[in-house]
């Protein structure tokens, strides 16, 4: 399965260049990789599961995610002035050299003194610190110093930064967000009428779930469309493409902010992009969500569309005996390329009573177990995920029956997908909780801002496809015919938190960077706070750097279930 001095690289496949090896550390130790990884990916290449330590409790955390949703590998770049603390290790793209190094542990990774905060979680509930810190007064410079210590993530650069930085306005008639299916057809289509388009993407490369999930279509690989796309927005003279840039910021009277990261050997580090557009096109797709459970964040429990990203875009098994625990038929696509990498696949744990259509059909058709109608109740391993138990569920998610023990070292969630609507709400659109997709939607017209794809819940490719071309009316292009495409997310069965009943001893977190857990919003209800922000500003969920784009859901359906 695996190949060279990485011993969870696969032997062929992804999206990486293994003519050129690249050398990096983290943690002060050296380790290789490849050209198209991600530092995230070869940490999981070359079996490092720990990778930093939770805010609160300094419990120790593993790769999550696959991109700016991840909550949990935040790491610090560099030594001395170039430094720089905070960034997601999913969004680091791997060069020759690079130094890494973990946060938020003391004196080291492996052994965390911070860790003691976790033996005396009874007495740091949500909410101690407005409580405990208040009395007697003359005691505050005394509290100051060590509030002060452990308040904040990383660490400053030292001395004065030299790299340089620039700002830039740009004016066009399209401003696309999103790379993916939806928003490279959105760019095609009104590239091609003559107006003037930017397409700018977060990730390093064009494509969306296209680099990962084998989708195809009658023509070839979806891949091979993105590479024709781009390279046809790259020859017109009225498109440009900014690869590794963020729109953070929309603003009445359609003025974009986008912060684009250059190489480290670029004149310039970052570029801070004005846009004024005529017509902003979102198609910033959607966001896996997770599943709470006792021990929901072990190591080696990750989004099954991480794990999908590292297997399928990386060449790297998430794990040797995996399992899959999914409440709607999206998540049973990690279980079957897993299988397919001939990576084992211990069970698929679903707490849908029937789960049926072709997904079920073609697990049971490789021999994979389907424990319908259960749910994973705990993990457990300490540093590294060793097993889980699986137990029959009642329609609220309560345990109803024994559990069972299952032994792998990887768990892939999928509790279903959130759209991306930050910048929608940011113009003051409105939105509306989905029922069937358990999800907020965007609901009603924003002057001058088209939303398609999965950012409205549409996740069928053929659809986003169609949402894009539809931006121009009467486009001229091609619709390219799906050939072949994963499970998508039908069948949703809403379930916000497996409760144990007190059988099954763990936190369960809403938010893991923060710590937040499910008794914590119960405390936070509990002493009268009733609004979602109230709750948030109480709890601190949401409020980490990944603000919320896991959690969130979550916590506003547990509250709403509370």
């Amino acid at each position: 399965m695996t190949a060279g001095d990485q011993p969870f690289r696969l032997a062929a496949g992804g999206l990486i260049d293994r003519g050129r090896p690249l050398a990096f550390s983290f943690d002060g130790k050296a380790y290789r990789g490849y050209d198209g990884d991600t530092l995230a990916s070869a940490l999981l290449a070359n079996g490092v599961r720990l990778v930093g330590r939770s805010f609160k409790y300094h419990r120790p955390r593993g790769v999550f995610g696959a991109g700016a949703e991840e909550p949990n590998a935040l790491v610090r770049l560099g030594r001395g002035p170039r430094a720089e603390p905070n960034l997601r290790a999913t969004q680091v793209p791997l060069v020759d050299g690079l130094e890494a190094w973990p946060q938020n542990c003391w004196p080291s990774l492996g052994f965390d003194l911070g860790r003691a905060a976790s033996l005396a979680a009874a007495l740091l509930p949500s909410g101690f610190y407005y409580k405990t810190f208040m009395w007697p007064a003359r005691w505050w410079r005394g509290y100051e110093h060590f509030i002060r210590k452990a308040a904040g993530l990383g660490r400053a650069p030292e001395g004065a930064d030299p790299d340089r930085y620039e700002a830039r306005h740009a004016h066009c008639d399209v401003l696309v967000v999103g790379g993916g299916p939806a928003g490279l057809m959105a760019a095609l289509v009104a590239a091609r009428t003559g107006a003037r388009v930017v397409l700018c993407e977060q990730d390093s490369r064009l494509g969306g779930a296209l680099l990962w999930d084998g989708a195809a279509f009658e023509s070839g690989l979806a891949l091979d469309w993105v590479t024709a796309v781009a390279a046809e927005l790259a020859g017109l003279g009225n498109a440009a493409v900014l690869t590794s840039a963020c729109a953070f910021g929309c603003y009445d009277g359609n003025l974009v902010l986008v912060a684009e990261r250059l190489g480290r050997d670029a004149p310039v580090r970052q570029r801070l992009w004005k846009i004024r557009a005529g017509r902003v096109v979102l198609a910033s797709g959607a966001i896996e969500r997770p599943l709470v459970f006792a021990g929901n964040d072990t190591p080696g429990v990750l989004l099954a569309s991480a794990a999908r990203g590292y297997l399928n875009r990386h060449a790297v098994a998430p794990g040797r005996r995996a399992a899959v625990f999914a409440n709607n038929d999206s998540g049973y696509a990690a279980a079957l390329d897993l299988a397919d990498a001939g990576i084992e696949v211990a069970a698929v744990v679903d707490p849908r009573p029937e789960p049926g259509g072709e997904a079920a059909k073609a697990i049971e058709g490789r021999g994979i177990a389907l424990l319908a109608g259960q749910a994973v109740a705990r993990a457990g391993g300490g540093r590294q995920l060793a097993w889980i138990e699986a137990a029959p569920v009642d329609d609220s998610g309560a345990v109803a029956g024994d559990a069972r023990r299952i032994a792998c070292d990887c768990l892939c969630l999928s509790g279903g997908w959130s759209p991306t609507v930050h910048l929608y709400s940011q113009r003051r659109g409105s939105l509306r909780f989905d029922e069937d997709l358990a999800a907020i939607v965007p609901d009603g017209a924003v002057a001058g801002m088209t939303v398609i794809g999965a950012a409205t819940g549409r996740f069928d490719l053929a659809d986003c496809l169609a949402d894009g071309a539809g931006v121009v009316e009467r486009p001229q292009v091609e619709m390219p015919r799906v050939r072949a495409q994963g499970p998508v997310m039908t069948g949703l069965c809403p379930i916000w938190d497996v409760d144990g009943g007190g059988r099954r001893p763990g936190k369960r977190f809403v938010d893991l960077q923060n710590d937040v857990t499910v008794d914590d919003l119960a405390l936070a209800l509990r002493e009268g706070y009733r609004s979602v922000e109230h709750v948030k500003r109480y709890t601190t969920t949401g409020m980490g750097t990944d603000q919320g784009k896991t959690g969130n859901v979550n916590a506003i359906g547990l509250l709403a279930q509370m």
